[in-house]
C-alpha cells in the first residue's frame, strides 16, 4: 500500500502538534491541521469536538481519529497519552490531561502529582510514560501502534522544554528530565516519538484490517 498523501492530525493541543509533526517531519505526506477546511463544492468543515470519553488510551485516539476522518474526510491520526505512576496504581493513566479536573492546566496537573507522590520514597516513584497513536479512515478503518518510556519522578520541576509532566519525568538511563532535553532527544525516547515511529511502519507496509 502507497503511503496516504494527506493526513490530518487530529488534535488541537499545539504541545502535541509542534511534537507530531517535529517526530513524523520525514513522512511524506501534506499535514491538515486545526482549522477549517475547505472541500468538494467549497463547503467548510469545522475540526470536531471531540469528548475523550473512552477508557483507554486507544479508546480515545480512535474517538479523536475517527470523528476527524469522517468529517473532512480524509485519513487522520491522533494520540492518546499519559503518565503511569506504580505507587499510585498506573494513575492518572488515560486521565492525565485531567488529572486535576476537566479544565485544568498543565501546572494544575503537575502540581497535584508531586502532592500525591510527595510521601513516597526516592526509589519507589518509578512511572512511564505510555502513548496509543492511531490512523483512521474515513470508512472506518484503523491501525494503531504504542510506546512507552519508563523512568521515575523528582519533586522538584526542572526544565523548560516540552509540556505537561516532562519537568518531573526523568527517563531511565538519564538523570535529566524531559524537559531538560532537546527536542531530538526527547523525540529519540519518548513514547510518542516511539509510537509515531511504529505507526509509520504499518502505514507504510500493509492496508489496514
Amino acid at each position: 500500500m502507497p503511503f496516504p498523501p494527506e493526513l490530518a492530525l487530529a488534535t488541537k493541543n499545539p504541545g502535541k502538534i509542534r511534537e507530531i509533526l517535529r517526530i513524523c517531519s520525514d513522512w511524506p505526506v501534506k499535514w491538515h491541521l486545526a482549522r477549517s477546511l475547505a472541500h468538494g463544492e467549497g463547503v467548510l468543515v469545522l475540526w470536531p469536538e471531540v469528548e475523550e470519553t473512552g477508557e483507554t488510551y486507544l479508546d480515545n485516539a480512535l474517538l479523536k481519529a475517527r470523528a476527524v476522518a469522517q468529517a473532512l474526510p480524509v485519513l487522520a491520526v491522533a494520540d492518546d497519552s499519559g503518565i503511569e505512576v506504580d505507587a499510585l496504581g498506573g494513575a492518572p493513566g488515560p486521565q492525565s490531561a485531567r488529572f486535576a479536573g476537566e479544565t485544568a492546566t498543565d501546572q494544575e496537573n503537575l502540581r497535584l502529582l508531586i502532592q500525591r507522590v510527595r510521601a513516597v520514597p526516592e526509589r519507589e516513584r518509578t512511572a512511564r510514560y505510555r502513548c496509543v497513536a492511531a490512523c483512521a479512515w474515513p470508512d472506518g478503518r484503523t491501525v494503531w501502534a504504542e510506546g512507552t518510556c519508563e523512568g521515575g519522578l523528582i519533586m522538584e520541576p526542572r526544565g523548560t522544554g516540552g509540556f505537561g509532566y516532562d519537568p518531573i519525568f526523568v527517563p531511565e538511563g538519564d538523570d535529566r528530565t524531559m524537559a531538560e532535553l532537546s527536542p531530538e532527544g526527547k523525540d529519540a525516547i519518548s513514547h510518542r516519538g516511539k509510537a509515531f515511529r511504529a505507526l509509520r511502519e504499518l502505514l507504510a507496509a500493509s492496508a489496514p484490517a
